[in-house]
């Protein structure tokens, strides 16, 4: 008997079937470098080939790629090629190089299509894949393909499209493993072995009672590992995470990041089970959310290379003129101190040090913020402990800086000039860490993503405090006049 983890490297290969591809086998090959990426000149061999109208070339260059590198190669290829590249592979655009695609990639390309095409597209697709497919098109187009499927299809992917967006019922598949909890051991391993009509994904076997609530949940290693005469409620774990349908994507990833979760129940209101999320979902959940994140804090919207121009323009625009708005709080301060810089130009050698480094602060503590909001590591629970360490880290980095550019400005413009300067450091900096911490935290109580107005607020708060402080103290000291 060969113990768990004894198998050897020999036995492993002589069993692995001669046409798996390894991980190792595709990196730096003709088509690969390094880093898994397709390499310019094989792209660059696929668009020669297009162009020339060869489309048995483009098949064979293709051929060999992997789903998610076929996904890459549309993605690669110019947006006014992909319809004749898609035209010249058209048995490989399986539901797997769809589904890997970018959403506007995958949105143009399905307004390009006929929707008998898209619907047969749909049909071999998982709830959740189908309903991403379908949700960022036109009204007018979903119907038209929603239309085209099977009846069944067609109300799984109607009765998804109908929860809110970056929902639960959204993301779910709705075709979960579930059984009645009379069931033994031996009658559910007979009944997934008989049942050709399953669910391909899933890792634990919901079990439920007559009104279709889930009262407990087995992972498949102990129904493998149980005697056949055992009863399911005898090995199934009682205690299981639920998840509401109408719940934000985002929370049901930090749930999942919470309990170590491989899968989960999704439940309506009335607590019965409507379908199941699992792991590999979540894990695009978080990609997608991470980036969005940080996305919004610079205002670039969806920040995503492929997304049309116009939208692109839209997004980020409007983040800029609100910024020139609050630009000019900063520009009437410096106004109201005009006469004292026109009579000292250190001050306007000086001030724009000043309003940089506290924002450079008030960014780093808004980030920190943001992130532990959507953490849940800021709670009411905790806001005015993290504000006053925040509060801490903020005085203790002004103080640093302040030594170090009020040693530097006392040697060139003379030692009140220093002082003055590093006072004005230490106010802004501790400034920008409390607005760093309580912009968002507003935003957050008011109901408002904090990710997407913080930096606007925080930069104008940094800014004219910075210039302010600054420049208030340099006529307080009477180094110039205020008029």
């Amino acid at each position: 008997m060969v113990e768990p983890g004894a198998l050897s490297d020999e036995m492993l290969a002589a069993d692995a079937p001669d046409d798996e591809v390894r991980p190792d086998d595709r990196i730096d090959d003709e088509r690969h470098d390094r880093e898994n990426r397709l390499k310019p000149e094989y792209v660059r061999e696929v668009r020669e080939a297009l162009e020339a109208g060869d489309k048995g070339a483009v098949y064979d260059l293709v051929e060999p790629l992997h789903p998610a590198d076929i996904a890459d190669l549309i993605e690669l290829v110019g947006s006014d090629e992909r319809e004749l590249f898609a035209a010249a592979i058209t048995d490989l655009m399986s539901v797997d190089v769809i589904a890997e695609l970018n959403d506007h990639v995958r949105e143009l390309m399905m307004e390009a299509l006929e929707p008998e095409a898209v619907a047969a597209i749909t049909e071999q697709l998982e709830t959740d894949d189908a309903v991403q497919l379908l949700e960022d098109l036109d009204e007018e187009d979903q119907q038209a393909i929603i239309a085209e499927l099977e009846p069944e299809t067609a109300e799984a992917v109607n009765s998804a499209l109908a929860y809110p967006e970056e929902t639960a019922g959204r993301l779910m598949n709705r075709h979960a493993m579930a059984v009645p909890e009379h069931l033994t051991v031996g009658d559910l391993i007979d009944y997934l072995r008989e049942n050709g009509d399953l669910t391909h994904d899933f890792f634990e076997v919901f079990v439920v009672d007559e009104q279709h609530h889930p009262v407990g949940t087995c992972a498949l290693n102990w129904v493998l590992t149980s005697p056949r005469s055992v009863k399911l409620t005898d090995v199934m774990k009682r205690d299981q995470t639920l998840i509401p349908v109408t719940m934000d994507q985002e929370e049901v990833a930090l749930m999942f990041q919470k309990y170590a979760l491989i899968s989960a129940a999704v439940v309506d209101d009335s607590g019965r089970l409507v379908g199941q999320i699992t792991v590999d979902d979540i894990v695009h959940i978080i990609s997608e959310e991470a980036g969005e994140d940080a996305l919004l804090l610079s205002g670039a919207g969806d920040g995503d290379i492929n997304e049309p121009i116009r939208e692109a323009y839209s997004s980020r625009v409007r983040w800029l003129v609100a910024n020139l708005g609050t630009a000019v709080v900063a520009s009437a301060i410096i106004a109201f101190f005009g006469a004292a810089i026109e009579q000292l130009v250190a001050l306007a050698v000086l001030m724009p040090i000043v309003a940089s480094i506290g924002g450079n602060a008030g960014t780093q503590t808004m980030a920190v913020a943001v992130r532990a909001i959507a953490t849940n590591q800021l709670t009411r629970a905790n806001t005015w402990r993290i504000v006053w360490r925040e509060l801490r880290v903020a005085v203790l980095n002004g103080a640093t800086v302040a030594v170090l550019i009020g040693m530097a400005a006392g040697a060139m413009f003379g030692w009140q000039m220093g002082v003055v300067i590093a006072l004005a450091m230490v106010i802004n900096i501790a400034v920008s860490g409390l607005a760093g911490v309580l912009v968002p935290v507003m935003f957050e109580r008011m109901g408002q993503d904090p990710a997407v107005a913080s930096s606007v607020f925080v930069t104008m708060i940094t800014d004219s405090m910075g210039f302010f402080a600054f420049l208030g103290l340099a006529v307080a000291a009477g180094l110039a006049p205020l008029s």
